[in-house]
């Protein structure tokens, strides 16, 4: 489902109706927005939608602009989580218009976590809760980390910690139910694979 139009153009992403029901190919088509609430972020709107045999129909749908998240590793491919009411890695909303996601993951790397990362690789594109919201978020590998000023953003921010761990150690508290943000579980597995990847051709 594309973005309602009011909300302007958060720049270049994938279009997530191509893997959901609303996808041309499924014979679903996505016709009109009606907004019913609209927040600082998000929108909830009743989307409609014709199905294959021509009817119509309406669901709830949550409208985000986007965010992007940022697996920092180190040359020792240990993996650096911010930890507020989760851990998690580096992540944020596209909620500048137009900005590409490399110069947003690249900003939410160096507020949140005071780093830099000398190489930016994409990972992923996915859809969090495909269900009932249209958020895409773009999954970055960063390496050749410096460290930089950190610039935090919001109270949560604010009391924001930093913890390095092995990927071991993230595995063991991946399984015994203490990390459970899905995107960080997907980007940290997607990101020791591309490092293998890295090791093979090096």
């Amino acid at each position: 489902m594309a973005p309602s139009p009011e909300q302007g153009d958060p720049g270049p992403r994938p279009n997530p109706s191509a893997g959901t029901a609303a996808g041309p190919a499924s014979g679903f088509r996505h016709v009109d927005d009606e907004t019913i609430h609209r927040g600082f972020i998000v929108s909830t709107v009743k989307a409609s939608f014709i199905d294959p045999d021509g009817n119509r129909f309406d669901r709830d749908v949550i409208r985000h602009p986007g965010a992007v998240a940022i697996v920092p590793m180190t040359h020792t491919d240990s993996v650096l989580l911010v930890h507020q009411f989760r851990f998690e890695v580096p992540a944020g909303t596209r909620d500048v218009d137009g900005e590409p996601p490399e110069t947003t993951a690249h900003r939410e790397l160096a507020e949140e976590l005071g780093r830099e990362a000398g190489r930016l690789d994409l990972l992923t594109h996915c859809l969090n809760t495909p269900g009932f919201c249209d958020e895409v978020t773009t999954v970055f590998l960063a390496t050749d980390l410096h460290p930089v000023p950190t610039n935090r953003q919001g109270l949560e921010e604010g009391f924001m910690s930093i913890e390095e761990m092995s990927v071991s150690r993230f595995d063991e508290l991946v399984d015994d139910g203490t990390i459970v943000d899905a995107v960080t579980i997907l980007g940290v597995a997607l990101a020791r694979r591309r490092r293998r990847d890295f090791d093979r051709v090096e």
